[in-house]
């Protein structure tokens, strides 16, 4: 009899461990995957960038410093080590390229020619995509470290050496409040 009881706890021991073992490896999946779905998205942002400043060339006396320095963010976007140094390098990204459809409204030609509009209209989805993206990342990732550090999946963890995944954050300026003054 107490060989059946040792039996039935060992299995039920092992059974824990496996299905411990398979929702982190899940959760971890999931959060590589909702990475990948941002550098995705990155990718197809920058692949739309040169014909963006070539429209915009093509049609203003736009500074060749700001179509320069898209130039050199797009590049960190794509050379990027991990996520972080690809949001930090996207973050500027975006940035930039909010510049160039400013400019584009003392450029009536331009606000109106049909490549530029939808190029526009492209990288806005984009944006937003990668805004969602952001957001999937961060959740997936939440329920990840969550299972990292809840027990009695954190002992699994531990034994099988899982690391935590690092949320994608809003850069400190970026969350300053933006001055409005109507005084021209």
């Amino acid at each position: 009899m107490l060989w059946i009881i040792l039996a039935v706890v060992i299995i039920v021991v092992i059974g824990f461990i496996v299905i411990s073992y398979n929702g982190l490896v899940r959760s971890r999946m999931q959060t590589q995957e909702s990475w990948s779905q941002i550098d995705v998205q990155l990718k197809r942002r920058n692949d739309l960038i040169p014909n963006l400043i070539e429209t915009v060339k093509g049609y203003t006396a736009y500074e060749e410093k700001t179509l320069t320095k898209i130039s050199e963010l797009r590049a960190q976007v794509a050379q990027a080590k991990n996520p972080a140094e690809a949001m930090q390098a996207s973050d500027a990204l975006t940035k930039q390229v909010s510049g160039i459809f400013a400019v584009a409204e003392n450029y009536p030609d331009l606000k109106a020619n049909a490549s530029f509009v939808k190029l526009q209209e492209e990288l806005t989805n984009t944006e937003n995509k990668i805004s969602y993206s952001r957001q999937l990342y961060n959740s997936t990732t939440a329920n990840y470290n969550t299972k990292l550090q809840t027990f009695p999946s954190s002992l699994v963890a531990g034994i099988f050496g899982f690391k935590p995944s690092q949320f994608l954050e809003t850069a400190e300026e970026e969350k300053a409040v933006p001055k409005v003054d109507f005084n021209l």
